[in-house]
């Protein structure tokens, strides 16, 4: 079994590393906030004090939040200049500049760099079940597989250029969140008009959309609950603005995504930026 380290225990990231540990790899951890790491020690992983430290696996995945934590992390720290693993490979839904970025500094240092945001939420990563959207030098992704297959349930190979996978999953996001933008509105109708909210959304998701986006998140909708937050609405708001910046650089307008944005701005105004983004449905007259 292979080394492999992991950088960012967030929820998404404690459940790859716990796979990791379960299927028999030597497995490095490493978190900003020691609980995270603490617990996987206690489940047989090896925790280190510094992502210098986790550098020095031949493989690395990095499951951060954002952009600007991945750029403080690795780009803007000196920390590429201390370690040479043999490929880094970044979970995160990160912007189409930001990836390019990374993986240019990255070839300065010799390192491989891989792209591979996932389709899943963290009770899918528990189960090993992500969709993972790998892009990148195909010797690399040929290399890493054996991991890719204990996380994940297929991986989808998008291209040689890293950021390919990371327009897939901007892209992605921002089709859910247009779904559960139609969703409410057309709840919004349905409850007015006196039908059963619950019954509609069953209907919808059991006949023209069948799936998990219109079954989960038009039940959340259509019972108003929005906690525990799978998603949230701050994060939601993220991935929109990442989508608007990935078609502008391509030239190609988003209408709807610019009326998502005032959407987004109003929920999170409204105090709703830690409730799964579904409630961006509250936005809608009930």
């Amino acid at each position: 079994m292979g080394e492999v380290a992991v950088i960012g225990l967030g929820g998404m990231g404690r459940a790859i590393a716990r796979n990791l540990v379960r299927a028999g790899h030597d497995t490095v951890v490493w978190n900003r906030s020691a609980g995270p790491a603490e617990e996987l020690a206690q489940a047989g992983a090896r925790r280190v004090d510094t992502v210098a430290e986790a550098l020095r696996s031949p493989v690395v995945f990095s499951v951060l939040s954002d952009d600007a934590a991945f750029a403080e992390i690795f780009l803007d720290s000196g920390v590429l200049d201390q370690a040479r693993p043999e490929v880094h490979i970044n979970v995160a839904t990160v912007s189409v500049e930001l990836c390019r970025r990374a993986a240019k500094a990255h070839g300065e240092y010799g390192i491989g760099y891989l792209a591979a945001p996932v389709f899943g939420r963290v009770s899918v990563a528990e189960a090993g079940a992500l969709n993972i959207l790998a892009a990148g030098e195909p010797a690399l992704i040929d290399r890493v597989q054996p991991f890719f297959d204990v996380i994940g349930s297929r991986t989808w190979r998008l291209g040689e250029r890293p950021e390919q996978a990371n327009t897939a999953k901007i892209l992605g996001n921002y089709l859910i969140a247009c779904a559960i933008q139609s969703l409410s509105e057309a709840v919004s109708v349905a409850d007015a008009a006196g039908t059963d909210p619950g019954q509609f959304v069953e209907l919808l998701s059991s006949t023209l959309f069948p799936g998990p986006v219109y079954a989960g998140y038009g039940s959340m909708i259509a019972q108003r609950e929005y906690q525990p937050a799978g998603f949230n609405t701050a994060l939601g708001r993220k991935d929109l603005h990442l989508a608007l910046d990935a078609a502008a650089d391509q030239s190609i307008p988003l209408p709807f995504g610019e009326l998502l944005r005032g959407v987004f701005a109003q929920a999170i105004a409204d105090g709703r930026a830690a409730d799964d983004w579904a409630s961006i449905a509250e936005q809608q007259p009930r």
